[in-house]
């Protein structure tokens, strides 16, 4: 695995968890992690269970011994790291948005399906697929209970960079992240609202917002948090007349909302901010049919809420499932009915789902060219704000592979 932090160990928990819950063709073993700092990966190969260290990871991708390279970097080593692990016959799992650019993207795909010809698999971590939930609502969809779907809403809702003092972390950085919270959160709803209903995205019509321009640059950082850098800037900027830290440009948007059609007749409202005062992982997507809706919030992760129009007109309204019955999907392996798991589950499920596809020989899903169609909703959306909120229609993932 590359990167050790937020989504490392979050991977790294799911890697050592999988086999100990399920029952697959194969077992995981966590053999190398890679990381620039010596001491920090050192200390985290320690911490989260991996056998051994590198900084360099073109150890990783020229090892014999190793099978699968899990990709947790910032986008902009994404691509990289990929095309040098598949080229090597590597599988690949790769942590979202895939990449930085369309361009990227596109590599990545074509890349992934030459080696899909020999044999080697790849899949993009789009984890809150695998929130049993979810998963339900799916299959509701699928199902028909809802009917012809009409409506789609989703939401993706944080305020962990609402102070202004917030410093500059990689994460605002468009060089190293490729957007702001369009590709950090509204990356997820858009793959979870097109892997429920089953339709694309094929237009949108976007704004965006930078709400603060310039903020103290860090100095460090882990996940979600960092720490000012209190030196005073060598050119003598920054706040209270020079008298602060350093400070540098957000380059990425905080909000971003867009109005889509998918290719099933449905249209879609998206909205994805790390701006919602209050808010804190606010997820949410509610699907309308002529049947029925449903709605998932990733803060209650273990329910939903399912109208049935069938009903009689005196038993109608919005009922409340707990997906927590065996039956439900990825519960068998877990606790008895009625108890909840959480947010950590969702990623070994993706586990389970990886490693039994690559044992099997069959393909993983979401797949990079379903990834590349995220990307290319990405760019689209960029492109729309930056004309004014000009309707712009989303290039097809299959024809840019084939290109």
């Amino acid at each position: 695995m590359v990167g050790y932090a937020f989504m490392g160990a979050a991977h790294s928990q799911a890697w050592r968890t999988v086999n100990r819950v399920y029952d697959l063709p194969a077992r995981a073993r966590m053999a190398l992690i890679c990381g620039r700092d010596a001491g920090k990966v050192a200390d985290a190969a320690d911490r989260l269970g991996w056998d051994a260290y590198t900084t360099d990871w073109r150890e990783l991708v020229t090892r014999d011994d190793i099978d699968v390279v899990d990709v947790c970097t910032p986008g902009d080593s994404h691509a990289e790291i990929t095309l040098a692990a598949l080229a090597a016959g590597k599988h690949v799992l790769c942590e979202k948005p895939l990449a930085n650019t369309v361009a990227e993207a596109r590599a990545m795909a074509a890349a992934a399906a030459t080696a899909e010809a020999a044999g080697v698999r790849s899949m993009c971590g789009f984890n809150y697929r695998r929130v049993p939930a979810a998963t339900m609502m799916r299959q509701l969809v699928a199902d028909g209970r809802l009917g012809v779907i009409r409506h789609v809403r989703a939401t993706y809702l944080q305020d962990w960079i609402v102070d202004p003092q917030f410093p500059l972390v990689w994460r605002l950085q468009k060089d190293r992240a490729g957007s702001g919270a369009l590709g950090d959160i509204g990356a997820h709803i858009i793959d979870l609202t097109q892997y429920v209903t089953g339709q694309l995205i094929t237009g949108v019509s976007a704004v965006t917002e930078t709400f603060v321009k310039e903020r103290p640059l860090p100095a460090g950082s882990s996940g979600l948090a960092a720490t000012v850098d209190g030196a005073e800037p060598a050119d003598g900027t920054g706040s209270a007349g020079g008298h602060g830290p350093a400070t540098g440009t957000v380059t990425v948007d905080d909000a971003a909302v867009f109005v889509a059609r998918l290719d099933g007749g449905a249209l879609a409202t998206y909205e994805a901010s790390r701006f919602a005062t209050g808010r804190k992982n606010a997820l949410r997507v509610e699907i309308n049919g002529s049947l029925g809706s449903v709605v998932f919030d990733l803060e209650r992760l273990n329910e939903l809420e399912f109208y049935d129009a069938t009903r009689p007109a005196a038993e109608q309204g919005f009922t409340r499932i707990l997906v927590t019955e065996g039956g439900h999907p990825y519960m068998s392996a877990w606790w008895p009915p009625g108890h909840i798991i959480g947010y950590e589950h969702s990623f070994t499920h993706q586990m389970r789902d990886f490693i039994e596809a690559v044992a099997t020989g069959a393909d993983p899903a979401p797949s990079f060219a379903d990834a590349l169609q995220v990307q290319l909703v990405l760019d689209a959306v960029t492109r729309s704000a930056e004309l004014g909120s000009s309707w712009t229609e989303v290039e097809p993932a299959l024809a840019t592979v084939a290109a």
